[in-house]
């Protein structure tokens, strides 16, 4: 059956800041960009062909792809959708963690950050980070102003269900290049896991999941190409 590859994007510029990014489009870092390069040429060394690539609307995660795509010297067309997006942070956007912590305290903080079904405080109208204002998403009805995990998950699955899964059904090799969350929400549909242990499920910048299905789309095996930075994938499979 088909090849679902899932990547992170490369490093961002706010990864490297250690700052909630969430919906802001900020771009990638310089290691962003060598983690996207080595993407491509593990990707390369499959020596697969794809069928299609999926990303979000965000630009480290589109620029990802690209990077990837042109190592792979192949005229690869991709679809953007709004869907794969990552969780919105809400009040903490722009936000450094480790001030944030300090702040909120750490049951607080880990609850916010990582619990399944509760989100943080709404972001301000008026912030200069609330994507209202932004042409990107002129045709949403609504713009999310904070989300859970489980609100992520509620807008990823749907679209992977519609969009993805018929593809991989028909034997075709996909890219999919999004975010932190977003494979997280997937990776929780995939490998069955919990709403208590999701929050284990780690997906390393820059490092493609290769996961390969069968004719039912059961996960016959998974793994992170570049296995110096690779964590371990939490499954109840």
């Amino acid at each position: 059956m088909g090849k679902l590859i899932a990547i992170r994007h490369g490093q961002s510029t706010w990864n490297a800041e250690n700052r909630f990014t969430g919906w802001v489009d900020v771009n990638l870092s310089e290691k962003g960009i060598q983690e996207a390069e080595k993407s491509g040429k593990l990707l390369k060394e499959l020596n697969i062909d794809f069928d299609m690539c999926f990303t979000s609307y965000l630009k480290r995660a589109i620029n990802t792809l690209e990077v990837v795509i042109k190592i792979l010297e192949k005229n690869y067309k991709y679809t953007k959708a709004w869907e794969l997006n990552e969780r919105h942070y809400g009040a903490l956007t722009g936000l450094n963690k480790e001030e944030t912590k300090k702040k909120l305290g750490e049951n607080k903080f880990n609850e916010y950050r990582r619990s399944w079904d509760i989100p943080p405080p709404k972001l301000d109208k008026n912030s200069d980070y609330n994507s209202l204002k932004d042409p990107l998403y002129k045709n949403l009805e609504k713009v999310p102003d904070t989300e859970s995990l489980k609100n992520t998950y509620d807008r990823v699955i749907p679209y992977f269900e519609k969009n993805i899964e018929k593809h991989l059904k028909e034997n075709k090799n996909i890219i999919l290049s999004a975010h932190g969350n977003t494979i997280r929400a997937l990776g929780k549909k995939i490998f069955n896991i919990s709403d208590k242990s999701i929050n284990l499920f780690e997906i390393p910048t820059g490092n493609p999941l290769l996961i390969d299905f069968d004719s039912s789309l059961k996960v016959l095996s998974a793994k992170y190409l570049d296995k110096s930075r690779e964590k371990k994938i939490i499954s109840n499979l």
